[in-house]
């Protein structure tokens, strides 16, 4: 079964995919930047959501404000930027969700920045972590170190470069029409991800919360990082290392690589929508999800 949820934040409508059984244990799933849900799942039933809704879980894929079938659209007036999403969303759609599934706790899963956003929100609202069941982020980086022929051309020249130069044409940054991701953000997300993926502190650039300070003291849940060897920047496995280690978590991280036992060297986008990932990948989310606390 699946439906279309929405919640209403002020001016704006958050859509939650809901896939699987109303009774099974609730699953929470959030993109990356230039991204939607749809990472996460087809109208032909692929992709992990779909995959777990069919072992039992309740999924909840939310797409961030104006993404996806959130309303309204990204467009030149969207002043909205990553501490809405930290802030006010997460917590909001978690309140969401355990008030549907009354005593069950929640799992959290991400993908790239989604995982960053996740991270800040419970360093900021760390009462939160009772609510969560566990944490599994994939490609999920704070700042990138590493460097290579792909950072070059799609961090140093697009994203901190071309980007901005978009967003002072438009009001907003096109990525759609651009060609180089799945949905459009605002001004002040890509300026905020810019701030922290310049190697930045990992503090707020809006309100000056200092997360890496409240990381330190946070419960966190039981957490799983997975990197792909083939992901050069986005995801690079060392930016991921460093980001678990800015969190100060106690928790697994996986390298997705043939020499790990894996089909492939998986990359930033295929270890979820890749054709392998379905058999090589998916079963071991589930065997994480469902392996006692």
């Amino acid at each position: 079964m699946s439906e279309s949820l929405f919640l209403s934040q002020g001016q704006h409508r958050l859509h939650l995919r809901r896939l699987g059984p109303a009774e099974g244990q609730p699953a929470l799933m959030l993109h990356g930047a230039i991204s939607n849900g749809r990472v996460f799942y087809s109208d032909s039933g692929k992709g992990l959501g779909p995959y777990l809704a069919e072992a039992g879980f309740c999924v909840y894929v939310l797409d961030l404000r104006g993404r996806g079938l959130s309303e309204p659209a990204i467009g030149a007036g969207a002043e909205h930027g990553q501490l809405e999403s930290i802030r006010d969303d997460l917590p909001a759609v978690q309140e969401f969700i355990q008030g549907r599934h009354p005593r069950r706790q929640v799992h959290w899963l991400a993908h790239s920045w989604g995982g960053v956003l996740m991270a800040s929100t419970l360093a900021r609202f760390p009462a939160l972590c009772a609510g969560v069941a566990s944490l599994t982020f994939f490609g999920s980086k704070r700042s990138i170190h590493s460097w290579s022929a792909e950072r070059l051309l799609k961090v140093e020249l697009v994203w901190n470069r071309l980007a901005p130069r978009w967003v002072a044409k438009h009001g907003y940054l096109p990525a759609k029409a651009k060609g180089i991701g799945a949905d459009d953000e605002t001004a002040a997300s890509l300026r905020h991800s810019i701030a922290w993926v310049k190697t930045g502190p990992w503090v707020d650039p809006e309100d000056g919360f200092d997360y890496q300070a409240a990381a330190a003291t946070v419960p966190w849940p039981r957490l799983w990082m997975l990197a792909g060897k083939g992901d050069r920047a986005l995801g690079n496995p060392a930016d991921v290392a460093r980001f678990k280690a800015e969190m100060g978590a106690k928790g697994e991280l996986t390298l997705l690589a043939k020499g790990q036992g894996f089909r492939r060297n998986y990359d930033h986008l295929n270890m979820l929508v890749g054709q392998d990932a379905a058999e090589d990948i998916f079963p071991r989310v589930k065997t994480w999800l469902l392996a006692p606390a």
